[in-house]
């Protein structure tokens, strides 16, 4: 079964997370940007959500997760929970 690690933000509004999501892409480090940023208590370890299958996240989360590029900031994602950005630190 696809086993995937990866680390996301959290906020409450799209602007918000096209805001970060350039902030990252302008050099700014993703686990620090979460640790100030991120509503959900991963961003208390920079947005680290482990390892994880499918089916383990919402619908969203997956669908980005297991399709999209590795090691890129993807988002923003809509959620029952917010906006996300995400990223895949490995995916096997």
């Amino acid at each position: 079964m696809a086993q995937a690690t990866a680390r996301h933000i959290l906020v409450d509004s799209e602007a918000k997370c096209e805001e970060l999501k350039k902030e990252i892409e302008g050099g700014k480090d993703f686990a620090e940007v979460a640790k100030q940023h991120s509503s959900c208590p991963s961003g208390r370890n920079g947005g680290d959500l482990g390892s994880f299958g499918p089916g383990q996240m919402v619908p969203e989360f997956d669908q980005v997760v297991f399709s999209g590029e590795v090691n890129k900031v993807l988002g923003p994602v809509k959620t029952q929970f917010g906006y996300h950005l995400l990223e895949v630190t490995s995916r096997s």
